[in-house]
């Protein structure tokens, strides 16, 4: 399945990359452990804490095409050191701080644009660059699996950390751990010059964005990869909520959301390998319609603990497995030179969907006092996204030659 990462040099440039993910992913997701006990201390008030980790979710994603950038035009190594030492210095900061702004500042800007700085764009990006092309699908299968691994063990690590030592405790390891992944950036980026020659001319970080926003595939996997934005974020925001409606206990919300980043392990390996095999637009589109059917079964189903633990099973299945596929597919249309710009930028649509499908679900329970609609729109986007995502055109983007003077 993953014979095309069986080479040393390659198994470990896809491994580094995995580790740096693992622990970015890991830190940035694990932030909500820290809310009620940085409450309790604080008295800060949960709206404000949660106003700083909303501001954190946008510049996570908003940093992604300038940290994209940067490494596509200087290199990896120093966005990568730089975000690595930024994440680490917000965790170190925040036991500081006693206002709410200082929470935006160290959690919402520090810890955000560091964890964005060592997250997918410039990884894959990164990896991309030093991989041979029929690695690639599987070397990101595997990338992404890191990030989902880095949930499902920094949660309970940290978990214990605060009930050990406190939650200030909690946040100086975090700090801790985070620098100890610095030797990952060194093996990752170990020969800066890539050994993938590219084919066609360079005209320029600039030219490429420009001809990117022009072509109609490289737009539809924005709006694919916006719908996956409000689908994640509506659930991981809103899924707690979704139990104590139906009268189940909160121990049935951290279970599900365990098992979706369990789930997404697999899934992720599985993404990366169908990546080699398969056309990735219609990989795309079958993620996407099962996140519809999956709805519509949910919404049909008695409201049970293990009615929820299915459905996180199958959400997980695909929950971030979108991003290999999508990541391919900006690979074959432009080609990896500014993969981790352009990539960046459909990591920033993903995120402003997120924003809407976090907030609109706030919206939704508190004009309604139920979900319903939040569902009904849910199926409907994840639907239209399975649907937009055929036309795409997964061919190299055709470049005119210029005539000879």
């Amino acid at each position: 399945m993953f014979h095309s990462l069986r080479r040393p040099e390659v198994l470990m440039t896809t491994l580094a990359a995995a580790g740096i993910l693992m622990v970015t992913m890991g830190a940035r997701q694990s932030l909500g452990l820290f809310v009620a006990p940085l409450d309790a201390t604080t008295g800060l008030g949960v709206a404000t804490i949660s106003f700083a980790l909303a501001v954190a979710q946008f510049t996570w994603g908003a940093i992604q095409p300038v940290a994209g950038a940067v490494a596509d035009r200087y290199g990896p190594r120093s966005v990568l050191i730089g975000g690595l030492l930024l994440l680490a210095l917000g965790s170190a900061l925040t036991p500081f701080i006693g206002t709410g702004f200082g929470l935006v500042v160290t959690l919402g800007l520090f810890s955000a644009i560091g964890s964005g700085a060592g997250s997918f764009s410039v990884l894959i990006g990164a990896a991309a660059q030093r991989l041979p092309l029929e690695s690639r699908g599987a070397a990101s299968g595997v990338i992404n699996a890191g990030g989902s691994f880095g949930q499902f063990v920094f949660a309970p690590v940290l978990q214990k950390l605060i009930q050990a030592f406190g939650w200030m405790g909690a946040m100086w390891s975090m700090a801790l751990m985070v620098l100890a992944a610095l030797p990952l950036v060194g093996r990752l980026t170990k020969g800066e010059v890539a050994p993938v020659a590219h084919a066609t001319e360079d005209r320029g970080l600039r030219h490429a964005v420009a001809e990117a926003m022009g072509d109609p595939s490289y737009l539809l996997l924005h709006l694919g990869f916006f719908t996956c934005g409000f689908h994640i974020a509506f659930l991981v925001t809103h899924l707690p909520g979704e139990v104590a409606l139906c009268g189940l206990p909160p121990t049935v919300a951290s279970w599900s959301l365990a098992i979706i980043g369990l789930a997404n392990i697999f899934g992720s390996l599985y993404a990366g390998s169908c990546v080699a095999r398969y056309r990735s637009k219609y990989v795309l589109a079958a993620m996407y319609a099962s996140r519809a059917l999956l709805v519509g079964w949910y919404l049909l189903m008695p409201r049970t603990e293990w009615t929820f633990y299915i459905f996180a099973a199958g959400l997980g299945f695909t929950w971030l497995a979108t991003v290999p596929p999508t990541a391919a597919i900006v690979g074959k249309l432009f080609g990896v030179r500014y993969l981790g710009t352009l990539f960046g930028l459909t990591l920033l649509s993903h995120q402003i969907g997120g924003f809407l499908g976090a907030w609109l679900g706030g919206l939704a329970i508190t004009r309604f006092g139920d979900f319903s609609w939040m569902w009904y729109s849910d199926m409907a986007l994840a639907a239209m996204a399975a649907v937009i995502n055929l036309p795409i055109r997964e061919a190299p983007v055709v470049r005119p030659v210029a005539n000879p003077a």
